[in-house]
């Protein structure tokens, strides 16, 4: 016989054991399985909910501040519990669009090119500098559409005269408007009034296209109920998180579970929304709405969406990685995102236009209801707060609950639905990871979130900092009130351990209440440990790749490597041999295809793996090298781990000091007149010429196999070298 609290956890893994794996996190028709096993859920936490609000309730002359104390717990409880039944009814009714994508593509592809739809890129800019925006513009530049039914156009609230001369060379169209009248939305409607493109597209001005982006989204516009299409944000870098954690390769970034599984099931049920970039608008829909976006919120894409659906067209959501992005660069900037999000939700509340004026069905309001920017951080306030305040009142969130009660009932029903999310969420749900990242962001989004509904509006917007300006700070409130909240904790602790002290009325309540300040310490240590940002500044991102290259460390020499990780301005070489560059080495050509000869330098080297930076100055070449790296699909994105490991991972974290590595700067003295000439004399050996830049996994079995490449005797670099 199963112990009473292993039979609702039985009930749920036994369902899920039942259905096969890939339907749990397939696409309709197989989302009858998620339903399944969400029943199953739904029935653990029935039997929790019935016994919580029948067993657990306070008695008769209770202190005041205890029953303020419980009340408060079970509203929050409550809420959670109505959030997590609208998240798995969104979860139950999953979208998949590529079907429909690939046979829009199909139709589109076999259409003549004076039959294309019209179709004018927005990229909307206010102070990004050069190094966020060229990769845009190139990728913009690049999209695979009839030349002359696409026109792009950069939409600069900045007026910088550098950006109008860089467009001009790119044969993109500058457009300015007079004052910055409502931000981002008064940009882009400035521009829809100069166009007339049967659609358009918008991108933020660090988000790059992939070249197939229209021919895969332009196809779903075949409904003519479709007024919007939004394509996922993707990320080329690792947000604050991942980066100050140094977990990139093993944790996915903070947004996957809302776009990788949320926004397909809000399709599901004709609630996706407009997420401003990476959307494609059609021009009819946006007249029907009065010509512009809506200006009632800094969420103005949300809003546009509501303004839409009460028109009759809907938001399809296409679930692929078909723009690539910065995710935020530190935690200042990630602060300022989510606040601003934090802020547009909430006033959608006191709109007309809102989920509470006329004109929705009753669907749409509940799935528009911005509840989850206040009862997420109340939760993790909860949850991490609540051991100290229990063990320095004594009181209790269950007063009268057993450990055998709280092991049967309350603990099946919260592992039922952590389980159900990781069956259902494999890649994109971490519980351990989720809390962290909440109670991070809680601290900035709560305070916007309660002045909001005091005041909705009259608050200024604040662009998210990309680039320099984003800077790398570590946050100083959160790496000190976690420890304040430990060291309050640990106290409490310390002085309910002892009989003569004690505060907490009985061992069974000690007990449970210590091992949850434990974990709850746990928890706070690692968001310390996030909130500590590492020295240096923020690197342009690399791809992996596997790649032939050439290099040479003196006149006419061709030595074969192989590129293993490749940048903007730098790559990672894998050679046969470390004698082929070593510590004397400074400057050298460098070979890549796709790009040409290049003026490079070391950095270190590891083994039998170079680290090297090179100068590539804008040009053609420099446009080619974005093209191959962030427009033809390859993927740095995260291979996530198991919930286990992932976790595990997190709590290592604590104790890990992170090993800086050292590299060689650049060398004062410039490049010899040997590499000058060869990089401007050979652009592309010929060994290279017919090689591309592809990603490692496609490119592995092939990285060696030159038709005439030949490596140098490693004896001939013995004596001196250039430097």
């Amino acid at each position: 016989m199963l112990p009473d609290y292993l039979v609702p956890l039985a009930l749920v893994f036994g369902t899920a054991m039942l259905l096969p794996r890939s339907w749990l996190s397939g696409r309709t028709p197989r989302n009858m399985a998620v339903v399944a096993l969400f029943l199953a859920v739904a029935g653990v936490a029935w039997r929790y909910l019935q016994w919580r609000l029948g067993e657990t309730l306070p008695e008769p002359g209770t202190a005041i501040g205890e029953q303020v104390f419980f009340y408060t717990v079970l509203a929050i409880e409550l809420a959670v519990w109505v959030e997590t039944a609208i998240l798995f009814a969104m979860l139950s009714r999953r979208r998949d669009n590529s079907a429909a994508a690939d046979a829009g593509e199909a139709r589109l592809r076999a259409l003549a090119p004076a039959d294309h739809p019209t179709v004018d890129v927005f990229i909307a800019t206010y102070n990004e500098d050069l190094a966020v925006l060229e990769k845009t513009i190139v990728g913009a530049t690049s999209l695979d559409w009839p030349e002359d039914r696409l026109r792009v156009c950069v939409l600069d609230d900045g007026q910088r005269d550098w950006l109008r001369d860089y467009c001009a060379t790119k044969g993109v169209d500058y457009l300015t408007r007079e004052g910055n009248a409502h931000a981002k939305a008064g940009n882009i409607n400035a521009a829809i009034a100069r166009t007339d493109g049967e659609f358009f597209m918008v991108l933020d001005a660090d988000f790059v296209p992939q070249q197939n982006f229209l021919y895969r989204a332009m196809g779903l516009f075949a409904d003519d109920n479709v007024g919007i299409v939004q394509i996922p944000h993707s990320f080329y870098n690792a947000d604050p998180m991942q980066t100050n954690l140094g977990m990139r390769g093993q944790m996915p970034d903070d947004q996957r579970l809302f776009f990788g599984e949320i926004m397909a099931g809000r399709d599901g049920w004709n609630a996706a929304f407009c997420c401003g970039s990476n959307s494609i608008t059609r021009r009819k829909a946006i007249e029907a709405v009065g010509g512009g976006l809506p200006y009632g919120s800094i969420t103005e894409d949300m809003l546009l969406t509501l303004a839409m659906l009460r028109k009759g067209y809907v938001t399809r959501y296409l679930n692929e990685r078909l723009a690539i992005g910065l995710a935020p660069e530190s935690l200042s900037a990630m602060y300022v995102q989510r606040a601003r999000w934090a802020r547009g939700a909430m006033q959608i509340l006191f709109l007309r236009e809102g989920p509470f004026g006329p004109g929705l069905k009753l669907q749409h309001r509940i799935l528009f209801l911005p509840t989850h920017w206040l009862v997420q951080p109340l939760v993790v306030l909860a949850t991490l707060g609540m051991p100290a305040i229990c063990l320095w009142t004594g009181w209790s969130p269950l007063p009268g609950a057993t450990t055998s009660e709280i092991l049967s009932i309350q603990l099946p029903a919260v592992a039922a639905t952590m389980l159900a999310l990781r069956l259902v969420a494999p890649g994109s749900y971490f519980p351990l990871a989720s809390t962290v990242h909440t109670a991070l962001q809680t601290p900035r989004t709560l305070p916007t979130v309660l002045t909001t509904l005091v005041r909705p509006h009259g608050h200024a917007f604040k662009v998210t900092p990309k680039g320099k300006a984003a800077g790398n700070a570590t946050d100083r409130l959160m790496s000190l009130a976690p420890s304040a909240l430990v060291l309050v904790t640990a106290i409490g602790l310390y002085l309910n351990s002892d009989i003569n002290t004690r505060i907490l009325d009985t061992a069974d309540q000690l007990s449970l209440t210590a091992v949850w300040a434990v974990l709850a310490m746990l928890v706070l240590s690692v968001v310390q440990v996030v909130a500590m940002s590492p020295p240096g500044e923020i690197e342009e991102e690399k791809f992996a790749v596997d790649v032939p290259c050439m290099f040479g460390t003196r006149p006419g020499q061709r030595i074969a490597a192989t590129i293993a990780h490749l940048s903007v301005d730098s790559a990672t070489l894998r050679l046969a041999d470390a004698t082929d560059m070593h510590r004397n080495t400074r400057w050298l050509r460098l070979d890549i295809p796709e790009v040409g000869a290049l003026k490079a330098w070391l950095q270190r080297v590891d083994g039998n793996v170079a680290h090297v930076a090179f100068d590539l100055p804008e040009g053609e070449r420099r446009d080619q090298l974005i093209r191959a790296l962030f427009t033809t699909g390859l993927d740095n994105s995260t291979q996530t781990l198991s919930a286990f490991r992932v976790g595990l991972g997190l709590l290592a974290r604590i104790l890990h000091t992170e090993r800086r590595v050292e590299t060689l700067p650049r060398p004062k003295n410039a490049p010899p007149a040997w590499i000058e000439l060869e990089v401007a004399r050979a652009p592309i050996p010929p060994e290279l010429r017919d090689v591309i830049i592809r990603p490692a996994a496609a490119w592995t079995q092939v990285a060696w196999m030159l038709n005439g490449m030949t490596l140098i005797d490693p004896a001939t670099l013995e004596g001196s070298v250039e430097a």
